[in-house]
């Protein structure tokens, strides 16, 4: 009984093999093994995609993550005092919860600086705020997490493979185009030689 299951798997690769043209089979011709020969092609291809993917996907998280670390280190966090309220304040767009507003704040030599950021619709004036600044104190965005370059790499591992199997598929349809046409001409040929007797033995 246990050598049943690896009976059955030789059997199941001998069964593949034969549909890929491989091995002994008299009905198969050359073009058959040529359009076996790019399937293979094709398969091992669209397998390579998967740790290719990965790869990328590594490669891109760490340059992401290195990027990252450095815009950190050029941008640090201040606290700033918003000089107008947004008790009466409209959302710009449905459903917004916050709004722009001016506020002020100083940088690490105490020069005060002037900007608007967005705040929670709510905010009284002079309330405390934080916001992101470069090393010339200028108002900047916050910087990509650790988790955004995890983002990016994951999202980069798996769309990679979306895109190149499909890529792949449509290489191996076009390639059997002429062997279509070339397999089609030769079963006409083989037809226009031997209708006749056929035909005539049915008559």
């Amino acid at each position: 009984m246990s050598s049943t299951p690896q009976h059955r798997a030789e059997l199941f690769v001998m069964m593949q093999l034969r549909r890929l043209s491989f091995g002994h089979d008299p009905l198969r011709r050359r073009v058959d093994r040529i359009e076996a020969a790019f399937l293979l092609v094709a398969v091992v291809v669209a397998l390579l995609v998967i740790p290719a993917a990965a790869a990328l996907g590594t490669t891109l998280h760490d340059h992401a993550a290195e990027s990252a670390a450095e815009e950190r280190a050029s941008v640090h966090q201040v606290h700033a005092r918003t000089l107008e309220s947004t008790a009466n304040a409209v959302p710009s767009t449905l459903g917004l919860s916050t709004t722009s507003v001016r506020v002020k704040w100083q940088d690490s030599v105490g020069t005060s600086h002037e900007g608007k950021t967005d705040v929670l619709l709510g905010t009284a004036v002079n309330a405390d705020v934080l916001i992101w600044i470069d090393q010339a104190g200028a108002m900047t965005g916050a910087p990509p997490t650790s988790s955004d370059s995890a983002a990016l790499g994951t999202a980069i591992a798996l769309t990679f493979p979306l895109l190149a199997w499909p890529a792949i598929f449509a290489a191996f349809r076009l390639a059997r185009r002429p062997l279509d046409r070339h397999r089609a001409y030769e079963w006409a040929r083989e037809w226009r030689r031997v209708a006749p007797r056929w035909t005539g033995r049915q008559s």
